[in-house]
Formats: C-alpha cells, sequence, structure tokens
C-alpha cells in the first residue's frame, strides 16, 4: 500500500473513530437520563399501585435496556476502531 493510500486509510479510520465515540458519548448522555427517569417511574409505580404506571416503567425498564446493550455495541465498536488505527499507525511508513 502506497504512503498517501495508507494515510487516508487511517483517515478514514480516524474519521470512523470520531463519528463513533460522538454516537456513543450521546447514548450516554441519553441513558443516563432515561435511568433518572426510569428510577421515578419505578416510584410512582409502586406509590400508585395502578397498572398502567406499572406498564409505563416496564416499557421504560426495556427501553432503557435496550439502550444499554446498543451501547455496549458501540463500545465495542470504538474498541475495534481504536485497534484498527493503531495498527495502521504502526504499519505506517510516511516516507
Amino acid at each position: 500500500m502506497s504512503a498517501r493510500s495508507a494515510k487516508r486509510h487511517i483517515d478514514d479510520v480516524q474519521r470512523q473513530l470520531n463519528q463513533a465515540r460522538e454516537s456513543l458519548h450521546i447514548l450516554e448522555e441519553q441513558v443516563a437520563l432515561w435511568r433518572d427517569n426510569l428510577d421515578e417511574a419505578r416510584i410512582r409505580a409502586l406509590v400508585s399501585e395502578t397498572p398502567l404506571q406499572t406498564k409505563e416503567y416496564e416499557e421504560l425498564a426495556r427501553h432503557v435496556q435496550v439502550a444499554e446493550a446498543e451501547m455496549g455495541r458501540r463500545l465495542l465498536e470504538v474498541s475495534e476502531l481504536v485497534a484498527k488505527r493503531d495498527e495502521l499507525l504502526r504499519d505506517w511508513n510516511p516516507q
């Protein structure tokens, strides 16, 4: 691979990594907010003891669970991109 092509490939991976990190950061903020809402919904469900409040809590709990699983996938994506970038940088000879 030519130095120019390798540099372009490294830049592409770095761009993907930046996007993945930003996406992960946004999701982390959303999950933190949803967890707070989940705690409030749990308390409302316990206090009111109505099926509607219980259903709201259960739906929000599923939503948080799915978002946390997605967060795990994105964390894995970030770590894979970091490893790929580091490997490319180790092999890169800019001359």
